[in-house]
């Protein structure tokens, strides 16, 4: 029980590891082009014009599949290329710079997609899929420039044999990538994207996380009524107890402020002439004296 329970973890492990790939953090997506283009001019080592050959991908990036075939401009040019995996290129297609022979690189980046060409607020439904020109003088060469492929007579179409499924109400869109990785969008056409140049294409969906149903938005306003309020009357609340207290302060402080004016102005005394001089005298009359004959009395 214990052994097949070990052989299932590796089973998972490995189908975790395949599904979130992790690739050369400094390894960016043109010197990624510019590495499978290496490895797709391995796969001609006895080359026949208008034949595609598959390449083995780099050992660091399992999952990619690699094609190319070599072509002469001025036959791609006037019968173009049938069926080039999921590409479909038409005649009339031109090649800048003019060179006597072309190599046509094939990329599926697979489960590398979303790292190398993200998209935020949308979700791929397709692999990102490359189509790439290079001059084809020198089948050893390495970090080759491409090579500008413009279609004149129609458009270059992408049939996607990988698609997700669509969730339903939601609209797929075509995107593109030029050499500098800028997004393009279009809309998909039963599942078959249409472009007029080189590059890297696929097919995607708005993010269900990105687009916050209206129930969501709802609970949201109501949580923030019901903060606002309660942080308003502890505000109101606290500034009440602060007006009791300096009220209850204040009193305090005229009660005192009285009984020292009390204090210090005592009881008034009557003011008598004596001579040419004023004095105070007491309200009251001091006791008689008595003689001594009086007590005996």
């Amino acid at each position: 029980m214990g052994f097949l329970q070990v052989l299932l973890f590796l089973h998972l492990f490995q189908k975790l590891s395949a599904q979130s790939p992790s690739p050369p953090t400094n390894v960016t997506s043109s010197s990624l082009d510019s590495i499978l283009q290496d490895y797709s001019f391995r796969a001609f080592v006895n080359p026949r014009t208008g034949i595609l050959y598959d390449a083995a991908s780099p050992s660091n990036f399992t999952g990619i599949k690699l094609a190319a075939m070599r072509l002469r401009s001025g036959s791609f040019r006037k019968y173009g290329v049938h069926s080039l995996k999921e590409f479909s290129i038409p005649t009339g297609v031109t090649v800048k710079p003019y060179v006597t022979r072309l190599v046509l690189v094939y990329q599926n980046l697979a489960n590398y997609s979303q790292f190398y060409y993200p998209l935020p607020g949308y979700d791929y439904v397709a692999p990102v899929l490359g189509l790439l020109a290079y001059d084809a003088k020198n089948l050893s060469a390495v970090n080759l420039p491409e090579m500008e492929l413009t279609a004149l007579n129609g458009p270059i179409r992408i049939s996607f044999a990988d698609l997700e499924r669509i969730p339903q109400g939601s609209g797929a869109k075509c995107v593109s990538f030029d050499s500098r990785g800028k997004a393009t969008f279009k809309d998909s056409v039963q599942n078959t994207c249409e472009t007029v140049k080189q590059g890297h294409f696929s097919v995607v969906v708005k993010s269900v996380a990105s687009a916050p149903s209206p129930k969501r938005s709802e609970d949201s306003a109501k949580t923030w009524i019901i903060v606002g309020s309660v942080v308003g009357g502890l505000i109101l609340l606290g500034l009440l107890v602060c007006l009791v207290m300096k009220c209850r302060s204040y009193k305090k402080e005229e009660e005192i402020r009285e009984m020292e004016r009390a204090g210090e102005t005592g009881e008034a005394l009557r003011m008598t002439q004596v001579g040419e001089t004023r004095a105070p005298t007491a309200t009251t009359t001091r006791t008689q004296p008595m003689l001594e004959t009086e007590y005996a009395a």
